[in-house]
């Protein structure tokens, strides 16, 4: 019963009733103590008056001004943080099916492993949140606006091919745009939900060739931060990593620290994995991130409960004790 906060917390002032009250107790017992000594002959007071059962008669006092705290503290209205499955969220999930993503560093390819751990994001993803899907390559397609048709999502993630070029930026801007006009036509008292774009990629941006460009990359990454859209970046292969361009094998490293300045400039984080497993676990990551919310929820019950349950055991103690002095 982990505490946070109070929403009521002058109830709390009972606990101090509660000490005065415990201190009174005791006062009043060593007062009658000393006026049974100084008045009382003791051996006619043994012959005439029943025999007290001792400290036992002080437990049933003593548990219930445990209770009475234990009900203090359910009165001021503990909460606790919880996470709660997010009833409105946005994410658009970018992957980049360059030509490099052929790749087979990480078998069988990146783009195949790409595939099956986003199809596993969208399956981990709570049924509030709306996801989307981009690819990019040379230019940037919206293949599934957001929603919480999963299928639909993975059936969009079976179709990645892949294709020459990565403009990065044109693929940034394109789930800003996806993401805006999806949020004029769920915006509620509370404005529109929140939103994150997910971008997965393994290679330099190089249309354009600056990422500082309009265009560009790191451009687009602040459009995002503009827009309150944080990037959760994830760079995507091996330092190792060949592929079959236009028919000859190229080197194809990729670029972390272009990833990094991308999920930076918009606000959000940045991942490496470099195999499939990592990136299977970057991705359940993201999900309890993007998917559950942090909310102060009300945790007055269990001490309610627990207060209610020792006044009971007081009352019951004292009537034992009182059942063996009559």
């Amino acid at each position: 019963m982990s505490l946070s906060g109070f929403t009521d917390p002058l109830w709390l002032l009972l606990i101090v009733v509660v000490a005065a009250l415990a201190v009174g107790y005791l006062v009043m017992q060593r007062l009658r103590r000393r006026d049974t000594e100084r008045y009382t002959n003791p051996e006619l007071l043994s012959r005439v008056a029943p025999r007290r059962p001792g400290w036992p008669r002080h437990v049933p006092p003593a548990v219930l001004a445990v209770g009475l705290i234990l009900l203090s503290i359910a009165l001021a209205g503990p909460t606790a943080e919880q996470k709660v499955p997010r009833n409105r969220a946005t994410v658009m999930l970018v992957i980049d099916v360059s030509l490099s993503m052929n790749s087979k560093d990480i078998p069988p390819s990146r783009l195949a492993a790409a595939q099956k751990a986003a199809k596993s994001f969208a399956d981990q993803l709570t049924p509030g949140v709306n996801l989307g899907l981009i690819e990019f390559a040379g230019s940037a397609t919206a293949l599934v606006s957001p929603t919480t048709d999963r299928q639909q999502v993975k059936d969009g993630i079976d179709a990645l091919k892949p294709a020459e070029g990565t403009a990065t930026g044109d693929a940034i801007a394109a789930a800003i745009q996806s993401i805006q006009s999806f949020g004029k036509l769920i915006t509620g008292a509370d404005g529109p939900p929140p939103a994150r774009i997910v971008l997965l990629s393994d290679g330099r941006e190089n249309n354009p060739a600056d990422p500082n460009a309009q265009r560009g990359a790191y451009t687009q990454a602040k459009a995002a931060k503009a827009a309150q859209m944080p990037i959760s970046g994830i760079y995507f292969g091996t330092k190792g990593g060949t592929a079959d361009v236009q028919g000859q094998q190229e080197d194809v490293p990729g670029d972390q620290q272009a990833m990094q300045q991308v999920a930076q400039l918009s606000g959000g984080e940045a991942y490496d994995a470099e195999s499939a497993g990592q990136l299977q676990s970057v991705y359940s990551n993201l999900a309890s991130q993007i998917g559950y919310e942090t909310k102060q929820v009300d945790a007055s019950q269990p001490w309610l409960a627990l207060g209610t349950l020792v006044s009971l055991l007081a009352v019951a103690g004292s009537i034992v004790i009182s059942q063996r002095i009559t």
